[in-house]
């Protein structure tokens, strides 16, 4: 059975002991190409680094896997995504123990051998909430999802995000991946542009990961359609060099990867000591979207109620109250409150708070700063004040949701 397990679960600290155990020997199939990727391994790195030395074998390319002579070389782990069934099938023969990363719908069917292996998942669920929800505080009605046919983490992704704008009365358009083996881009490029053209506007679009959301956005710049006027695109994984890079940059769920490879790291140090015996499930934490240009749009029926929330999430760092939201508009504070809670659901005062809060919350993962410059840079004015709002919203204090959810 597998079994759910945190890092509080895990005994990360080591009694030191003066003997002469072997060096582990830790294959790593990890891709290296992408951020969710790296960040694993630099978890893993982090944590040998801590409690090794460990040796570590790396797979010579993303693209086409290969597994060292486990017994010659005198292996003792591994952590891999397996990509093939060659792979699987060496992975298997070796009987070390392993943590596996995202196994596929098959590999997961009852009766399979790999239900015995730990393994390491991402939060597809997670993520597809916080991305449907970055999409829907826009202001946007119509949505889509691209994804990656076979991929059961970007299947995951994409029921979530469906069934969260069920759930919110949206519909939302998937694009049709086809066959399991994906074109050329240079092929699909067109078809996707085509797809992009012919749906409703303005249009949130969700992607699987961040190469797709890439490739969304070079789609709608062949077939003419503004970023993010007509369509605001969401990836994730927040790969910081290919968002970047992108144009314009792309908005991104980031992922606990970097946490999460540290404890797919002290796991298989626990399995290879023989300490845990049963397969264990880890999750690395979908912990927020980090906008940027292609979501940077609000939109609402209501053009009043669109330009408040532009005000309010312009001068989420300033100690602004509803007066200065209706001091901007020129608008009668009643006249506003009725038009924000029939458009929202909630109150203008509401909506300062959630802005501030998901501000803070973004300092709190992305930088270093004290306490005290976190509270001044979201308006809350004081650290105690912050406490209070992170205690009644989170249920948790702001520096022990700094240490869960640390983007590291």
């Amino acid at each position: 059975m597998i079994q759910s397990l945190t890092s509080e679960s895990l005994p990360l600290t080591r009694t030191i002991a003066f003997s002469m155990s072997p060096m582990p020997k830790v294959a790593l199939l990890v891709e290296t190409a992408r951020g969710y990727g790296r960040e694993v391994l630099r978890g893993i790195v982090r944590y040998a680094r801590l409690h090794g030395p460990w040796a570590f074998y790396v797979s010579p390319g993303d693209f086409v896997q290969a597994l060292p002579e486990m017994k010659q070389w005198g292996g003792t782990g591994i952590i891999a995504r397996v990509e093939t069934a060659r792979v699987a099938k060496a992975i298997l023969a070796t009987r070390l123990p392993v943590v596996a990363m995202d196994l596929s719908g098959a590999q997961l069917a009852p009766g399979s051998p790999w239900l015995r292996v730990s393994q390491l998942t991402s939060d597809s669920e997670g993520a597809a909430r916080l991305a449907a929800e970055h999409l829907r505080e826009r202001g946007l009605q119509q949505f889509g999802f691209v994804g990656i046919a076979g991929k059961i983490w970007s299947d995951r992704r994409e029921q979530a995000f469906c069934q969260h704008m069920a759930d919110a009365g949206c519909a939302a358009h998937v694009y049709p991946s086809g066959s399991r083996r994906r074109l050329p881009w240079s092929r699909e490029q067109a078809i996707l542009a085509r797809w992009l053209a012919g749906l409703p506007k303005p249009l949130g679009v969700m992607t699987c990961n961040d190469d797709r959301g890439r490739e969304v956005l070079e789609a709608c710049r062949q077939a003419q359609v503004r970023v993010p006027e007509d369509v605001a695109v969401v990836g994730v994984d927040n790969d910081e060099l290919l968002c970047d890079l992108s144009d314009p940059p792309l908005s991104s769920v980031a992922l606990g990867a970097e946490r999460a490879g540290f404890e797919a790291a002290a796991l298989l140090d626990e399995l290879m000591a023989g300490r845990v015996k049963k397969p264990q499930r880890l999750v690395a934490a979908a912990l927020g979207v980090v906008a940027r240009r292609s979501t940077d749009v609000l939109l609402h029926e209501d053009p009043t109620v669109a330009e408040a929330l532009r005000f309010i999430h312009d001068n989420a760092g300033r100690p602004i109250r509803v007066y200065d939201v209706t001091t901007a508009l020129a608008d009668g504070r009643r006249t506003l409150e009725i038009r924000f809670r029939r458009a929202l659901g909630r109150s203008i005062g509401a909506e300062i708070k959630r802005a501030r809060l998901e501000r803070a919350r973004r300092l709190l993962r992305e930088t270093d700063l004290p306490l005290p410059n976190v509270a001044e840079a979201t308006g809350f004015g004081s650290p105690s004040y912050l406490a209070a709002v992170f205690h009644r919203e989170l249920g948790v204090t702001p520096i022990k949701y700094r240490a869960q959810n640390r983007n590291r």
